[in-house]
């Protein structure tokens, strides 16, 4: 059998008893550990699960999932995955090849930021599409989940936004000459998520359009989230040309970019401000 679990956010507790109980009876136990993580180390999880655990970086889940397939063919097999096991699409591929392969599975869930961001006070209800942000170069600056952000906003949906993490990335350079050197790990944070924001709307200002025909504007009301699920969650409520200097702390970080506020939005967004000015100008339900 093969399971695929989710550990949920926070640390090695936010366990399901079910997702424990599977693990403590597998064979073997893969810790995928590149799109997501956790504030606790894979020894912290070694020691709580009493088991101990397989790094999957990327190669090995996108390139090499056969021999954990194989593994599964034999012997009760666990496959972790920091929030829920549907929160990223190589999930999804490692489930049909488990179909194709005629090897029985089983999803245990667990908590998400996809469901966990209504910590901020937003209603989930009210939420348009989810968009990710990349990191960008100094020539490579995609902008296309742009146009999602405004069919959202049009609509007075709420986006989240979900930042990008790089681990275990080669350089070009390295790539071309096929060495398995890696770059430190980066997670980018909701202040430069922020500042591509809007750098996205200059560009859109030089190209014509004004600005009650953008997206957001640097007066947008945004909300910055870090280590969602932990005992230092952070959340913070404000204008989006503040967020782009706003500390946050350690990764993981999201944004959401806010659309028309229900009055009970706003009173839980000024749990999380110190400027109440912030919603003078916002458009309520």
């Amino acid at each position: 059998m093969l399971y695929i679990v989710g550990l949920g956010l926070g640390d090695a507790k936010d366990i399901t008893v079910k997702g424990l109980e599977v693990i403590r009876k597998s064979e073997k136990v893969y810790l995928e550990a590149y799109t997501s993580i956790l504030t606790v180390g894979k020894e912290a999880l070694e020691e709580f699960y009493g088991k101990q655990l397989i790094l999957a970086d990327r190669d090995m889940v996108e390139q090499h999932a056969d021999v954990i397939l194989d593994n599964a063919k034999n012997c009760d097999v666990s496959f972790l995955v920091v929030g829920d096991p549907f929160g990223a699409t190589t999930h999804t591929d490692l489930l049909l090849r488990a179909r194709q392969a005629e090897i029985p599975y089983n999803v245990i869930h667990n908590a998400s930021i996809m469901n966990a961001v209504g910590c901020c006070g937003l209603q989930l209800y009210s939420f348009g599409e989810t968009v990710s942000i990349v990191f960008w170069t100094d020539d490579w600056k995609p902008d296309s989940f742009y146009d999602k952000i405004l069919a959202n906003t049009t609509r007075g949906l709420h986006t989240h936004c979900l930042l990008d993490i790089k681990v275990k990335e080669q350089s070009i350079e390295n790539l071309m000459r096929g060495k398995k050197i890696y770059e430190p790990p980066r997670y980018m944070s909701a202040a430069q998520a922020a500042r591509q924001l809007l750098e996205i709307i200059q560009k859109k200002r030089v190209e014509g359009c004004e600005d009650t025909e953008l997206a957001y504007t640097e007066k947008s009301v945004c909300v910055g989230l870090a280590r969602v699920g932990s005992d230092d969650q952070r959340i913070v409520a404000t204008t989006l040309q503040k967020m782009t200097t706003t500390d946050l702390g350690p990764p993981l970080h999201s944004l959401v970019i806010a659309g028309h506020l229900h009055p009970l939005e706003v009173e839980m967004l000024t749990l999380f401000t110190d400027d109440l000015t912030l919603f003078e100008n916002v458009v309520l339900l």
